[in-house]
């Protein structure tokens, strides 16, 4: 006995459908940990920090720092930021600033900074336009070492014109 056509079309659909599936449960295991690193420490952030004022500083448990400064100060959106930060005292391969919305998903938005000297990183970046007048962000300072990821949150907040 032969499968009917329609039989035939809705075995070969369901096993397409397995397989796509299969290759999407593939790539989310690939990407994730580029999109949410795993973070061996996190720093105590100061909530006197005021980025529009000037360089903020969060420390970790065993006394290192890391500072963070962007200008322009008024860090507006849609418009380059430079982005500095200093982190002596870490033995780092790598720095990136990832901006997150607070209370928002605002997508992927890392920056990869380049080391100007020992300790000191820089970079540019931008903030991508959001719908709300007022958004609060976290420029996540992350630290990679031969350890682990370290990573130093820094509030601050935007404001739409």
């Amino acid at each position: 006995m032969t499968a009917s056509p329609t039989r035939a079309t809705i075995l070969l659909w369901g096993v397409l459908g397995l397989l796509l599936a299969g290759v999407i449960a593939v790539a989310v295991q690939k990407v994730w940990p580029i999109l949410h690193p795993p973070l061996l420490q996190v720093a105590e952030p100061d909530p006197d920090c005021d980025l529009r004022a000037g360089p903020c500083t969060a420390r970790f448990p065993d006394g290192r720092a890391v500072s963070v400064a962007i200008e322009p100060r008024a860090i507006p959106i849609a418009t380059p930021l430079r982005l500095d930060v200093e982190a002596s005292g870490f033995a780092t391969t790598s720095v990136e600033v990832d901006f997150v919305g607070v209370d928002m998903n605002m997508g992927f938005n890392r920056v990869a900074l380049r080391e100007v000297r020992s300790g000191r990183y820089a970079g540019q970046g931008m903030l991508p336009v959001c719908a709300r007048a007022r958004m609060i962000w976290e420029a996540r300072v992350l630290l990679h070492t031969p350890e682990g990821i370290l990573a130093a949150p820094f509030r601050f907040a935007t404001e739409r014109n």
